[in-house]
This record gives C-alpha cells, sequence and structure tokens, in this order.
C-alpha cells in the first residue's frame, strides 16, 4: 500500500511564493519520475514540472524561471518552489509519482492541494 500526501497550499498575493511538498509512504522499492500537475477551474490538467531519478528536471514554458521542482530521495518526496505567482497560477495542484513496489510498478496520484493567487 503506498500513499501520498502533498502540503504547502494556500493563499497568496500576487508576487508572493509559495512550496509545495509531496510525501509518499509505505512499501516503496524506487521511486522513478517525480512530477506536478495542475488544474483551474473550467481548464483541463496541465503539466507543471517533472523531474528524473537522476533530478533532471523539465518545466512548462508558463512556469519557467519561476517555478523549481526537486526531490529528497530518502525521505521519498518531490518539492515544488513557487515564487513570483501570478494569479493564472490559481489551481488545484497534484503530484505524481512514478512508484515501484515489489512486483509491479505504476503512478501515482496526491490529493491535491489548493493554491490561490490574489492579484
Amino acid at each position: 500500500q503506498v500513499q501520498l500526501v502533498e502540503s504547502g497550499g494556500g493563499l497568496v498575493q500576487a508576487g508572493g511564493s509559495l512550496r509545495l511538498s509531496c510525501a509518499a509512504s509505505g512499501n516503496i522499492f524506487s521511486i522513478n519520475n517525480m512530477g506536478w500537475y495542475r488544474q483551474a477551474p473550467g481548464k483541463q490538467r496541465e503539466w507543471v514540472a517533472g523531474i528524473t531519478s537522476s533530478s533532471s528536471t523539465n518545466y512548462a514554458d508558463s512556469v519557467k524561471g519561476r517555478f523549481t521542482i526537486s526531490r529528497d530521495n530518502p525521505k521519498n518526496t518531490v518539492y515544488l518552489q513557487m515564487n513570483s505567482l501570478k494569479p493564472e497560477d490559481t489551481a488545484v495542484y497534484y503530484c505524481i509519482l512514478d512508484i515501484t513496489v515489489v512486483g509491479s510498478r505504476r503512478r501515482y496520484w496526491g490529493q491535491g492541494t489548493q493554491v490561490t493567487v490574489s492579484s
């Protein structure tokens, strides 16, 4: 059994910062790719950032230069540091982790955390 717990969302003014965390627990053998998606009201879920097992990172153009994804492997945790936030960053943010347990590998999703940026 694997569980993901997200934290760090909240309400912030434009130009402010937030740091999201997503920690996995359970009978985990290894974690490959980690990442973040977001879904704004009335819009489709979109990819935000990703980090590989070797810590290579990629970002959506809309967040490049403002967001930083990182990971702590011993803690099975992925982070998203969000700076210079804009109202258009308002969304529910979901982490994703590609986790291998004994006998299988699949993608797990976090429960989502709300980020609201006021103008």
